[in-house]
């Protein structure tokens, strides 16, 4: 068996090779469905790696949140809860000691408002935040220093701004340290300049205990758990919840993970990849028709030889197999001719995208997008193929040798 399927596939290079220009002309079409089958594929693959490399940048993936619940659910509808839990600090350090696994763990508050700086009082917007530890694993001192867990637990009246405020107030990074400034009630003095993610904007942090009850009220705070390993994100993740049925048994608190922003990014890249394909697929479809005609028009070219092959003892399961060993070599040859294009046309159009969106973008060619071309050369070879074989397969031998 294994012999007469190789020698049907050689036989259907030989048929190949003596009407190429002809087969190539039949299978433009599967060569086009497929170019733009694999560009698209390629682009998407490339996009979803992009916008995942970006969601790695801008948060951490290993960061567990539980963030108050502010509003109920009537009839479909949410509205605010009268009253509802607020994280505290000693909440923070309960955390701590419930975790189980390497972590950084921090209670963060933020918000944005004006300060007023220096003995001018010259007011800065500014975003804010108040956190319970070393501001975060992401941030690092310039000059001066960070504030300590000593001085968030004895309510230090200490400020840390990030680069950009330290420009916008006075132009450089050094001369700040030391100068005080005033939010609300608070007058702090400036501790240190530190670099961090939000590098966009003028920012500061100081002790998680400076604030006053009715400010978490209105804006309650958050738990971040940072966790060392991507292994241990749902295992402490069930910790922590664990540990807020136990303490939380009205569940105003929940528990989040950055996974679900890669989830939904998948969600959206798997529907349009889905509907993309189904697109482009039409034109495939059309190729596999010019495939199906290529082999009828071949059973009629060699009706002679089928009868022939059939008189010396050749069955219907022979012709068959030879028809569709045909069908698949000549899809499988313009797959092949259509991924080579496809690939091309990507790296064409690759450095064109890059020019117009100024985005480090790049295509991704992946091992599933070279398996989805092989199923579909098959498929559409077994599809296409089995109305010409079996029609060439009912050939009387006797009637197609008088033909001739």
């Amino acid at each position: 068996m294994f012999k007469k399927t190789l020698g049907s596939f050689f036989l259907a290079l030989h048929n190949i090779r003596s009407h190429f220009f002809h087969t190539v002309l039949s299978v433009l079409g599967i060569v086009i469905g497929v170019a733009a089958l694999v560009a698209i594929l390629s682009l998407i693959d490339g996009m979803e790696k992009f916008a995942k490399k970006q969601i790695s940048t801008t948060t951490s993936l290993n960061a567990i949140v539980i963030r108050t619940n502010t509003q109920k659910q009537i009839n479909n509808v949410y509205v605010q809860k009268d009253t509802f839990t607020v994280l505290t600090y000693p909440h923070f350090i309960e955390v701590q000691k419930a975790i189980s696994k390497p972590a950084t763990t921090y209670i963060r508050w933020r918000a944005t408002d004006q300060v007023a700086f220096g003995d001018s009082l010259q007011p800065v917007g500014v975003w804010i935040s108040a956190m319970g530890s070393a501001i975060s694993p992401y941030t690092k001192a310039i000059t001066g220093q960070l504030f300590t867990e000593k001085d968030v637990e004895e309510k230090a009246a200490v400020v840390v701004v990030n680069r950009q405020f330290a420009l916008a107030v006075l132009k450089d990074t050094v001369s700040i340290i030391g100068q005080t400034l005033v939010y609300k009630d608070k007058t702090l003095r400036i501790s240190g300049v530190y670099s961090g993610s939000d590098e966009r904007n003028p920012s500061m942090v100081f002790p998680f205990t400076l604030l006053a009850t009715e400010e978490t009220r209105g804006n309650p705070p958050e738990i971040v758990v940072d966790v060392e390993s991507t292994l241990d994100v749902n295992p402490v993740k069930d910790e922590i919840t664990a540990w807020l049925k136990k303490k939380f048994p009205d569940d105003d608190l929940n528990v989040f993970t950055n996974n679900v922003r890669l989830e939904q990014a998948e969600k959206g890249f798997r529907l349009f990849r889905v509907i993309m394909g189904m697109i482009v697929g039409i034109s495939v479809l059309v190729g596999g028709i010019g495939v199906m005609n290529v082999l009828l028009i071949s059973v009629t070219q060699r009706t002679v030889e089928i009868g022939v092959r059939k008189a010396v003892g050749a069955s219907r399961r022979d012709i068959i197999l030879q028809f569709l060993a045909e069908s698949i070599t000549i899809s499988a040859f313009g797959s092949l001719l259509g991924l080579i294009l496809g690939i091309a046309g990507t790296m064409v159009a690759v450095p064109v995208i890059n020019a117009i969106t100024k985005v480090p973008f790049q295509a991704a060619y992946t091992l599933d997008t070279f398996l989805i071309i092989s199923i579909i050369a098959v498929v559409i070879g077994i599809v296409f193929g089995t109305y010409p074989a079996i029609r060439a397969s009912r050939l009387d031998p006797v009637e197609a040798i008088r033909r001739e």
